[in-house]
């Protein structure tokens, strides 16, 4: 058994590379809780009603309403295969009204009745659009779901459209198969349960086709553990272990899964796995850029964002150290706009989401009296090379300086840097107030058609708010 003098030296050891790699971290999200606003919304005015929570609240069973939602996503729906630019957008929401009594990543581990929620949301010009629980076709009886990260395949023509949903069900983490036909948008027939010794801590997906996708795994000492669950995981996170990682999975199709011929075993469900992208501290959300040649990954304990090349034949990653982004909480989930703007390189705008204050959000996930979290919500923006000339616009002069964000009532500039090929712009801030606040974002989305921001709340019974831009018909 080790000496309490190795101890002791592996501590110092361990927070001295804490320390040298997340200075910007202790500061920004551990040893200062910044003073954001009530609420802040870039292009529209969030004390004048830009912001409206979706709901609906289910006031007769409040563990059933759309409320403390991990995950948001567009449905792209196609009128025909080939089309580039989707012909609407449904929203999808992964909720879990219980978390304060089942949360694998952050804990308790109290309690996993009852099953969690997914929503769908068709943005309208007619008032008041409501969102519609999503009804489980051939979900099997019993299994639990408390969906995390999720991620659907666009629908062509009129096609079904593959989903696939982290779940931290109480005996393991999985991922759940399901179809959804634009048809009948509040009906998933549930395709199968994937499961694998690779899916430690699953947390977040990202499809590189109908049937495969990375995931990030984001620790590798869970809270699942026998006695030393409650106190390893905190400190893999806090201590910024860089022991996690990034896989890719190809899947077997449903129906070869099960072989016809009673005398042949069942065929697993992945028919390859590989590890894409190792050694990350707490990878939390990802996603792949239109293009397909990008990924961004999160990575909450180092308070950064990590690009990737990637080849669309292989899947391989390759770290773009020079885009590494440092951002002024700790991500959660990223989502690439797919507007069609992207620089030369390729690069398109990202969205990412988190949490200013991690003590505040530890609080608030051990339910503490009064506990409430934060919400940050920017853009990281690629800089557009552009041509050397005797005129420089003023923005350009304020960021050789080391100001950007300037709309913002706190900018990111306070705490963060810029860098060489990207800056940051803020979206969305509150100071997570119950009554009139937003609490701990854990995604945020952007319509490119008309501008409107969605900002899930990880903690928040408000659950998923739509901000629409005042000078586009926003309030």
């Amino acid at each position: 058994m080790p000496s309490r003098s190795k101890i002791t030296v592996a501590a110092v050891l361990l927070s001295g590379l804490f320390i040298y790699r997340s200075g910007d971290l202790i500061k920004n999200v551990i040893l200062n809780k910044t003073p954001l606003p009530v609420g802040y919304v870039a292009e529209g005015d969030y004390e004048g009603g830009s912001c409206e929570a979706l709901g609906p609240q289910n006031e007769a069973n409040p563990l059933d309403s759309l409320a403390y939602c991990e995950d948001t996503a567009f449905w792209e729906l196609h009128k025909h295969a080939g089309d580039e630019t989707p012909s609407s957008r449904l929203v999808l929401a992964t909720c879990d009204a219980n978390r304060k009594s089942w949360n694998t990543v952050m804990g308790p581990l109290r309690d996993p009745n009852p099953r969690g929620t997914l929503w769908v949301y068709t943005p309208s010009a007619k008032s008041p659009p409501k969102p519609s629980k999503v009804t489980f076709e051939d979900y099997p009886e019993g299994h639990d779901f408390h969906p995390l990260g999720f991620e659907i395949w666009p629908s062509y023509g009129g096609n079904a459209s593959n989903l696939y949903v982290v779940n931290h069900a109480r005996e393991r983490t999985v991922i759940e198969h399901f179809t959804m036909d634009p048809s009948k948008p509040t009906v998933a027939k549930h395709i199968r349960t994937i499961s694998s010794p690779y899916f430690v801590s699953p947390n977040s997906v990202a499809l590189t086709s109908p049937d495969s996708f990375y995931v990030t795994n984001d620790h590798l000492i869970t809270r699942r553990w026998p006695i030393v669950g409650h106190v390893l995981p905190l400190l893999e996170s806090i201590l910024g272990l860089p022991i996690s990682f990034v896989s890719h999975v190809t899947l077997t199709p449903p129906s070869s899964v099960r072989s016809l011929e009673e005398d042949q075993p069942p065929r697993s469900e992945i028919a390859s796995h590989t590890f894409a992208a190792k050694f990350i501290p707490f990878p939390n959300g990802i996603a792949l850029s239109s293009s397909g040649r990008q990924v961004a990954v999160a990575s909450s304990s180092l308070a950064k964002v990590f690009f990737y090349d990637r080849d669309p034949l292989t899947n391989a990653l390759t770290p773009i150290r020079e885009r590494t982004a440092t951002v002024p909480f700790c991500p959660d989930n990223v989502r690439y706009v797919h507007n069609g703007v992207t620089t030369a390189e390729g690069d398109e705008e990202l969205i990412v989401a988190g949490h200013p204050h991690f003590p505040s959000l530890i609080n608030l996930a051990k339910n503490a009296t009064g506990a409430t979290a934060g919400s940050w919500v920017v853009s990281i923006i690629p800089k557009t090379p552009i041509a050397h000339s005797d005129t420089k616009n003023p923005h350009e002069e304020l960021e050789e300086v080391g100001v950007f964000d300037t709309e913002a009532p706190i900018s990111t500039s306070h705490y963060v840097s810029a860098g060489p090929t990207w800056t940051l712009k803020t979206l969305f801030q509150s100071n997570g107030d119950t009554e009139r606040g937003f609490t701990a974002s854990s995604t945020a989305i952007r319509d490119p058609s008309d501008g409107t921001l969605y900002v899930s709340g990880l903690y928040d019974a408000k659950g998923v708010l739509a901000c629409t831009p005042t000078n586009k018909g926003g309030k």
